[in-house]
């Protein structure tokens, strides 16, 4: 629904007086509502900084240029800095002396990636201690650019993981990622990936399962992944299946309705890839249930309910998936955690126990499939503009909004636009991991 605060902050005569009061005045974000180009900052402006000792700005430069960004004379639309080579507090320095004067150049809307040494690869404690401050750095950074609608994001890369910066870049520095700020990510090479990953069209050719998708982030990830060319199987409850038929029909994706509590649900969905695909390559776990009270007041049926939805089913799933070899190589699995399994939430202690599961499910799941090129990552939401958080009251809702760095709420389309990145080939080098979209909201910061 819109944000009726971004509206009257334009109004000439009621905008000043809503300023005047010390109300918000949130940047409207710039977002994407195509698919991916093959030259996404086209017209944009880069400035590129290092330290010395940094071993990732050839990549990085070959990355923007290769976007179609130019180099900048004036203002800056992306800024990236290579603190690949941070090792002392001096070098800490030095990046604060090349960062400090450029922030003023950087608009609105604009991007700041940082690119920070991986801490297994630090060597010694004083390195491992500045690769760490890197991510306080950033996470202050990107407060303080929030009200410019900027964001600001660290990648800690791998000396071995030069070739997989691509699609990190065009992520992170792209309009994509409108409403994902404050994060830290690991780039490695652990994980096998392709050797030239598409840059349009990047989905052509895989099919992807998405639970969940009637409505919401799972209806918006559905429809991102048909539009990057993958044949979507869109997957809910039979309640929903008229529902599901139709925008299946819209977008050209293939319905399933059918209830992943059953025990039977795991083996109907292999069966179901088998024959009409004969296996399937992304799976988005996005289907999920809250049944909130408190934990003295939680009747059993509550408590379980969850868990079975939000975590037995999915585990069964991808164990059905793995056993009858369906998953393919190079495959994606995304699960949606929330920020409620990061920092809690009161009448929650089911839907946070299940959320929080699923980041150590991810974790865990990652290194065992890396040889074949197989990622698992969770994406976690902060506050959604979805028809659930309209129903919330008004007031509880204005609070939701604002408690972030860009003092707004998300479109189910920033999730979607993350779960499609992590679908995609380029971003092979991201695994185990899981990443907010909160517009770095202060809950669990």
């Amino acid at each position: 629904m819109p944000d009726t605060l971004i509206r009257i902050n334009r109004w000439p005569v009621i905008g000043p007086i809503v300023r005047a009061i010390g109300l918000p005045n949130p940047t409207e974000l710039l977002r994407s509502s195509g698919p991916y180009a093959a030259l996404p900052f086209e017209g944009k402006s880069y400035r590129l900084a290092s330290v010395e000792g940094g071993y990732a700005s050839a990549a990085l430069a070959a990355a923007l240029r290769g976007a179609g960004a130019t180099e900048a004379a004036d203002a800056i639309d992306i800024f990236v800095m290579d603190a690949s080579g941070c090792r002392t507090v001096a070098d800490l320095s030095a990046m604060y002396a090349a960062c400090q004067p450029e922030l003023k150049r950087i608009g609105r809307n604009g991007r700041v990636l940082l690119i920070a040494p991986l801490l297994s690869e630090a060597g010694d404690p004083m390195a491992a201690a500045v690769a760490r401050g890197l991510e306080g750095f950033v996470r202050s950074l990107a407060k303080e650019l929030g009200r410019r609608g900027a964001t600001a994001n660290l990648a800690s890369v791998s000396r071995q993981a030069m070739a997989r910066l691509d699609g990190v870049v065009r992520f992170f520095c792209g309009p994509q990622c409108a409403y994902v700020s404050g994060q830290a990510i690991q780039v490695s090479a652990e994980t096998a990936g392709p050797d030239s990953p598409p840059r349009t069209n990047v989905l052509a050719g895989k099919v992807a399962l998405v639970t969940g998708a009637a409505r919401g982030i799972g209806l918006a990830t559905a429809e991102r992944l048909a539009q990057e060319g993958a044949k979507v199987v869109l997957l809910d409850i039979p309640p929903s299946s008229e529902e599901l038929t139709k925008i299946a029909n819209r977008i050209g994706a293939a319905a399933l309705a059918l209830d992943i509590a059953h025990a039977a649900s795991p083996a109907v969905v292999a069966s179901y890839l088998r024959e009409n695909f004969g296996g399937v390559d992304i799976v988005v776990h996005n289907a999920g249930i809250t049944r909130d009270r408190t934990l003295a007041k939680m009747e059993p049926q509550q408590w379980d309910q969850v868990l079975q939805i939000n975590l037995s089913a999915i585990a069964a799933i991808d164990k059905q998936l793995h056993e009858d070899a369906l998953l393919r190589d190079h495959g994606r699995v995304v699960c949606l955690s929330s920020i409620s399994g990061i920092a809690g939430n009161f009448g929650q202690t089911n839907y946070a126990t299940s959320k929080a599961a699923l980041i150590g499910y991810v974790a865990a799941q990652a290194p065992l499939h890396a040889a074949r090129g197989i990622t698992f990552n969770a994406v976690a939401p902060g506050f959604i503009e979805t028809p659930m958080t309209g129903k919330v009251p008004f007031l509880t809702r204005e609070i939701g909004r604002r408690l972030n760095s860009l003092s707004q709420g998300g479109q189910p389309r920033d999730v979607a636009e993350l779960v499609a990145f992590l679908c995609t080939p380029g971003a092979c080098g991201i695994s185990g991991q899981t990443i907010r979209v909160c517009g770095q909201g202060l809950m669990g910061a």
